[in-house]
């Protein structure tokens, strides 16, 4: 059950992760640059309060420059890969070991 869980949620996130590509791939082409949101304006526009809330967390919970060290070059990503790499993360957790039995 789990692992299905894993790779449910780990699908939804690759599927994120392309809607998001598809849209900063429309923005690029109608800019005529190339555009990327990075994660950390999608989250702000989102909730910004969970994302004011994490901050104070690592910065309360964590050793000192946990916040810079991690979450700053994080932030700067793009949406598109974070979602992606995290969905695929996911999914390979969650993915079904082969039994390899012995041939004769």
């Amino acid at each position: 059950m789990i692992r299905f869980l894993l790779r449910f949620i780990g699908m939804w996130l690759l599927a994120g992760g392309f809607v998001a590509l598809v849209l900063d791939g429309v923005r690029s082409i109608a800019s005529s640059e190339i555009v990327m949101t990075p994660l950390g304006v999608a989250w702000l526009a989102t909730s910004e309060d969970s994302l004011a809330h994490v901050q104070e967390l690592m910065t309360q919970k964590l050793p000192a420059g946990s916040w810079d060290l991690v979450m700053a070059p994080l932030l700067q990503a793009p949406l598109f890969a974070v979602l992606a790499v995290l969905g695929l993360l996911l999914m390979l957790i969650g993915r079904r070991k082969e039994k390899r039995g012995a041939t004769i």
